[in-house]
């Protein structure tokens, strides 16, 4: 699958980086063992489309954290489609970090790669992000720390998504909501949001 002009439409300004991006996951993500060697051609409808409807629920100008990174998904799509955000990614091994410090050398972007687990993270983001990470229950366990007052956890989720919410422990005073975004030319998006209490 090509980009669509409705699926650029969506990185204003950052529409050649968000393809380079796209070419560099489907060489080398895949020769690096970043993407499974069936996804070249559903990076797009896949990856990047199913990281785009999560940047709707994120407010103007924040700091935000994707946990877990892996090949940059959705942390690196954040940073393109909201160049107001301040980004960082957390990814526990050696050779993705090299891999997403390439891509942020080559894409030019004011992106942070931290090498290491969520749970060492001394830092606070008003917003955390995962994809295919772990079950929810756990993110909220490993991400807990960094979320200040008033932030939330942003989950990207699949169909049971209100299966998991429901079979969830919550931290106290937390709340939760689950997100499906109906983007124009995208597949429904499930995101569940847990905010923590002011």
């Amino acid at each position: 699958m090509k980009p669509t002009p409705d699926l650029l439409a969506y990185f204003k300004e950052g529409q050649d980086q968000i393809q380079a991006y796209a070419q560099i996951l489907k060489t080398r993500g895949i020769q690096r063992g970043l993407i499974g060697p069936k996804e070249a051609d559903r990076i797009w409808d896949r990856h990047i489309a199913n990281s785009i409807p999560i940047t709707t629920l994120i407010p103007e100008g924040v700091r935000v954290v994707d946990i877990g990174s892996g090949a940059g998904l959705p942390g690196i799509v954040i940073a393109l489609a909201r160049p107001d955000l301040k980004v960082t990614l957390v990814e526990p091994l050696q050779r993705r970090v090299d891999f997403l410090n390439e891509v942020v050398t080559e894409l030019d972007l004011s992106i942070e790669v931290v090498r290491g687990r969520a749970e060492v993270v001394k830092k606070q983001f008003e917003v955390v992000t995962a994809r295919a990470v772990a079950p929810l229950e756990k993110l909220i366990q490993i991400s807990w720390h960094m979320i200040p007052k008033g932030g939330c956890l942003l989950a990207i989720k699949g169909e049971s998504a209100a299966a998991e919410l429901a079979g969830s422990k919550l931290k106290k005073g937390s709340t939760s909501q689950l997100h499906e975004i109906f983007l124009p030319n995208l597949q429904v998006a499930r995101v569940v949001e847990v905010r923590k209490g002011a």
